[in-house]
C-alpha cells in the first residue's frame, strides 16, 4: 500500500511540505494525493487543531510557532506525523530485539511508541515506561505488566521526569532499554533540549543489561542542550536507509552494531 493511502501518511506528507515551501494549496494537495478537495480540507482542519499549520483561505501555511526554530522542542502531534514512514519501520525492526519473558524499558518519543505498537506476537512481557501513551499502547494487549514511572509530566510528550521518575527507575532491572533520540552524531553522542529528560534518560542507561537508540536519519548531525550520553554506552543503533554515506562510514569504525532499515 503507498504511505499516502492512510489518512496519517498523507497528512505527514502535507506537513512536510508546508516545512520545505511554507504554504499549501488545497487544489493541488486533491491532485497529487488523488483525493477530493473535500479530504484535504479534513487534513489541514485536524493539523489545524492540533496547531501544526495555520488555515488561510485556499490552503494553510507554516506555524512559525511550532517549526521556526529546530533546537525548540515540538508537540507530539507534529513529531508522530513527521517522518511516520520511516518511524514504523524502524519500531518494527526494533520489536524483532525483544525476546518472550523480557522486561524492557521504553522511553518517551514517537519512535519509541512505534515498539510499543508491534509487540502482538508476545505473551509475556513487563514493560516499563514513562510515557502515557505508550502505557496506553501496552495495556491494549491485555496480557502484560505494564509498569509507568511516576514523576513530573511534561507536556510536549506527555513523558514523566526528575527525581521521582529517576528513584523509581532505581527499583528495577532491564532486559533491554528502547531509547529515543532527538539529536544524535558520532562526535557529540546522543542529546535532548530538556536537560530534565536527559537526567532521567542517563539513569534508564544504567538500568538496562541492552542499550538500543532508535531514531529516524533526520536527528542525525545535530546537538540539542543537554547531553545524554556518548556513543560507547549504546549497544546498538537501528535507524533508516537515508543515512548519509559519511556517517554510515563513521558508525563502521565504532564498536556500535548499527542496523539500516530500508525505507
Amino acid at each position: 500500500m503507498n504511505i499516502y493511502d492512510s489518512a496519517q501518511g498523507r497528512r505527514s506528507a502535507i506537513l512536510q511540505q508546508v516545512r520545505k515551501e511554507s504554504s499549501v494549496n488545497v487544489s493541488e494537495l486533491s491532485k497529487r494525493f488523488g483525493v477530493s478537495e473535500v479530504t484535504i480540507r479534513k487534513d489541514l482542519k485536524i493539523l489545524k487543531e492540533r496547531k501544526l499549520l495555520v488555515r488561510v483561505h485556499g490552503g494553510a501555511i507554516m506555524n512559525t510557532n511550532v517549526v521556526s526554530d529546530e533546537s525548540e522542542e515540538r508537540n507530539i502531534h507534529f513529531k508522530m506525523l513527521v517522518n511516520s514512514r520511516e518511524k514504523e519501520a524502524i519500531g518494527r525492526a526494533a520489536a524483532a530485539h525483544i525476546k518472550e519473558g523480557d522486561t524492557i524499558l521504553l522511553d518517551a518519543g514517537t519512535t519509541t511508541l512505534q515498539v510499543a505498537k508491534n509487540l502482538d506476537r508476545f505473551q509475556d512481557l513487563t514493560i516499563i515506561t514513562n510515557s502515557a501513551n505508550i502505557m496506553m499502547e501496552a495495556l491494549k494487549y491485555k496480557r502484560f505488566k505494564v509498569i509507568l514511572l511516576g514523576g513530573a509530566v511534561r507536556e510536549p510528550n506527555y513523558a514523566t521526569v526528575g527525581p521521582l521518575t529517576e528513584s523509581n527507575l532505581k527499583l528495577f532491572y532491564c532486559d533491554k532499554l528502547f531509547l529515543g533520540v532527538d539529536s544524535f552524531s558520532v562526535e557529540d553522542g546522543l542529546s535532548t533540549p530538556s536537560v530534565e529528560e536527559a537526567s532521567t534518560n542517563q539513569v534508564m542507561i544504567s538500568r538496562a543489561r541492552e542499550v538500543i537508540a532508535i531514531f529516524d536519519s533526520s536527528k542525525v548531525n545535530k546537538r540539542a542542550f543537554a547531553f545524554i550520553t556518548s556513543i560507547d554506552q549504546i549497544d546498538t543503533i537501528i535507524t533508516d536507509s537515508h543515512l548519509s554515506s559519511s556517517v554510515r562510514g563513521q558508525l563502521k569504525s565504532s564498536k556500535v552494531n548499527v542496523e539500516i532499515i530500508p525505507v
